[in-house]
């Protein structure tokens, strides 16, 4: 409420020492004017007093200070005078401008400037004298000086606000951008290690439970083959994903990113695994032009069909299903339909993640995918059985691709 009350250390040190230099000057007899016969030598502690007071106010109240200030200045001409009556005015008028409001920083220094040539120009003409130009310039160094200096601390000071803010703006986007890279990395990862291990994983827990349920031993001995290939497939890709995301290793050399002619070999990889299932898998390839594909497009594609054919795995009833790989235009089709229904006998649980990692893969390319039931017998199931199908579209076009 009262901020005189709380003054700043620095104003409280300025206000000490001009009030203890201005007594000192006055004990020796060091006055700016003459003395004044109407006036007692000891009025001139008055406006020392006052001025040294409002140093205390020169941050929180700076207008107060400087309308005070001005008429203590002007008092203090009417006395002998003290120097450090003047200084410390001086002072007041730079803190006026810089801690001041905006406005006042605008039209303090064109007050003083507008002040100071008419005192000149006054004089000289009430004098018509040119030592009345020393008052003018006596008039400048202590109004028109300190002001125009507070304007340029205050624009340096300004600056340097904006140059902080900008840098915690650039500071915060840039850890906003780390962020979000590190998220889509971890996505990215997430979506490579569920691809790359689910197959195998999902092929593992159903010809376990198989071969647990099955009292037969060359049928268990033919599970347990299947079971040991993929368990050895599965480490040797995490091998490799693993030697990829580690630094500095120097036998970690980068697997091949599969390509769609690896699409027949993984279909044919699947087939073995369901054998036991029921499940028949086959591929077609429809394309008219096989011309060149981008990596990313590729690399989704291949994923897409491994994915589906691992639900198909975990969920479809025993039948067919087909894998249709096509162009139409600009746009690649694959598409994977498996019979929709209960089946009995061992099954694999699912969480969800593989569709969730289909479609950010497809969103990412800037596709469209489908994934859900549809009646006829577009997977070769015949007799009106119900088929899941998953259908993905994505641009072929260098330019389209996003990611």
């Amino acid at each position: 409420m009262f901020p005189f009350l709380r003054p700043h250390r620095h104003d409280v040190l300025i206000a000490v020492i001009g009030l203890l230099s201005g007594l000192l000057m006055w004990v020796l007899g060091l006055h700016t004017q003459g003395a004044r016969s109407f006036v007692a030598p000891w009025v001139a502690l008055l406006p020392l007093a006052v001025v040294s007071m409002l140093e205390l106010v020169r941050r929180t109240a700076p207008r107060t200070g400087l309308v005070i200030g001005t008429l203590a200045l002007v008092a203090d001409q009417l006395t002998v005078g003290n120097l450090a009556t003047v200084v410390m005015f001086t002072d007041l008028m730079y803190a006026a401008v810089l801690y001041g409001t905006p406005s006042a920083a605008r039209r303090i220094p064109v007050a003083t400037f507008l002040i100071t040539v008419a005192v000149t120009i006054g004089l000289l003409a009430w004098f018509r004298n040119p030592e009345a130009l020393f008052v003018g310039i006596v008039t400048g160094l202590i109004s028109f000086g300190p002001a125009i200096t507070g304007v340029s601390v205050r624009n340096h000071r300004d600056a340097a606000e904006t140059a902080r803010l900008r840098a915690e703006q650039t500071a915060l986007l840039a850890e906003m951008d780390r962020t979000q890279a590190v998220t889509a990395e971890r996505s990215r990862m997430a979506r490579e290690l569920h691809d790359l291990v689910a197959n195998h994983l999902s092929a593992i827990a159903i010809h376990s439970t198989a071969a647990l349920s099955i009292d037969d031993p060359a049928t268990s001995r033919e599970v347990l083959g299947v079971i040991r290939e993929n368990s050895v497939e599965g480490l040797d890709e995490m091998r490799r994903l693993i030697g990829l995301l580690r630094t500095g290793v120097a036998d970690a050399e980068p697997s091949a990113s599969p390509t769609l002619n690896s699409l027949d070999a993984l279909v044919e990889q699947a087939g073995t695994n369901a054998g036991t299932s029921g499940l028949t898998c086959t591929f077609e390839d429809t394309r008219e032009e096989r011309g060149p594909v981008p990596a990313p497009v590729e690399l989704a594609t291949y994923r897409i069909v491994q994915e589906s054919l691992t639900n198909a795995l975990k969920h479809a009833a025993p039948g067919p299903v087909v894998v249709r790989l096509g162009q139409v235009g600009r746009s690649l089709t694959v598409e994977v339909s498996s019979v929709f229904g209960n089946r009995s006998g061992p099954r694999a649980p699912g969480s969800g993640a593989g569709l969730v990692g289909m479609r950010e893969r497809v969103a990412l390319l800037g596709g469209t995918i489908e994934a859900g039931p549809a009646n006829g017998g577009a997977g070769g199931g015949g007799g009106g059985a119900r088929i899941w199908r998953v259908r993905a579209e994505l641009p072929v076009d260098e330019g389209n691709v996003k990611a």
